[in-house]
């Protein structure tokens, strides 16, 4: 797994957030129910972590799909455990516990084809790269150095890469050796949208992550919010064209007037096969929730492994031997 400081545990450390938070969650309802939702918790992490593979074998196995609908139940246990209305009420979607559980499944799905290619494999929640732009003070200090500004954009799971990238001018004044060492200072409008920066000298390095997958996560997909997933992968994809952006939900909510063609997204994946319910009446007893397919995670993992072990030899030089410049 990647070096960097990450928890791709990310279900688990929301939970374990909301047990140490010193004023929050504090009364003996919350602790109560915390208490009940850590025991579920810590089976189905135990269960996820002894359970092994899927890996990187590029020809899907009898054994592979066995061993994801294995996943699946675990995972439909625990959300079922979880989904539960006192627990729902109790922890609204803004405390993040319920929508987390999704992105930890996804690292235990992929956590073993990920690791296939090497321990520095970026796997889990992350702030990936978005942009870059210079922003230096004034012309004689772009001289010195490049100033440059890396924007990052936050996704649910991504399988990816952690790049260190560095910047220089080209022929600097002699003066800019006097700044070894310096923390360049982020913009203040919003910090947490750009990566730290190092400059020694005139050379400025960034640690930024390149995303190769990136999977968002949703308990329903209505048109509004896929609208936003089609700009987030056409923003993707124009940085890294062999970049696969994917949407994971347990409902939908889009009608047949919806045209998905004219969206960026690679795939779009429903659990459960079901419209969407507004959750108050999830709660009824006529209610009847579809259980989460396997066979759905199934093509979702094939499709995820069939694109990290392929080669992605390519561009105009190639099509043009090929006679067809786009692959399909």
């Amino acid at each position: 797994m990647s070096t960097t400081n990450r928890n791709p545990l990310v279900h688990g450390s929301n939970l374990e957030q909301k047990e140490n938070h010193r004023k929050k969650y504090r009364d003996a309802q919350s602790r109560k129910f915390l208490q009940e939702i850590r025991i579920e918790y810590d089976k189905w992490h135990l269960a996820n972590v002894e359970l092994v593979g899927p890996t990187s074998t590029s020809t899907p196995t009898e054994n592979d799909d066995t061993i994801i609908s294995k996943r699946v139940e675990l995972l439909s246990k625990y959300k079922d455990f979880l989904d539960q209305q006192h627990y729902a009420e109790k922890f609204d979607s803004r405390s993040n516990l319920h929508s987390s559980v999704l992105e930890e499944f996804l690292y235990y799905l992929f956590r073993d084809l990920a690791k296939d290619f090497g321990e520095n494999a970026l796997i889990g929640k992350s702030h990936t790269f978005k942009d870059i732009f210079f922003v230096p003070p004034k012309y004689a200090e772009m001289l010195k150095r490049p100033y440059a500004r890396i924007e990052k954009k936050d996704h649910d799971f991504v399988i990816g890469a952690t790049i260190e990238a560095s910047f220089e001018a080209v022929t600097p004044p002699p003066e800019a050796e006097e700044n070894s060492g310096e923390m360049l200072a982020l913009l203040k409008e919003e910090p947490g949208n750009y990566s730290d920066v190092t400059v020694t000298g005139n050379t400025e390095t960034h640690i930024f992550d390149i995303p190769v997958i990136v999977i968002e996560c949703k308990t329903y997909l209505d048109k509004t919010m896929l609208e936003g997933s089609s700009r987030a992968a056409e923003d993707l994809k124009a940085r890294n064209p062999n970049s696969l952006y994917i949407v994971l939900m347990e409902w939908i909510k889009l009608t047949s007037d919806v045209n998905l063609r004219k969206y960026k997204v690679d795939q779009i994946y429903v659990l459960r096969q079901q419209k969407n319910t507004d959750r108050e009446f999830r709660y009824e007893e006529t209610y009847v929730k579809n259980p989460i397919n396997p066979t759905v995670v199934q093509h979702l993992f094939n499709k995820v492994r069939k694109h990290l072990t392929m080669d992605w030899t390519g561009g105009i030089e190639y099509g043009i031997q090929r006679g067809w410049l786009i692959e399909e």
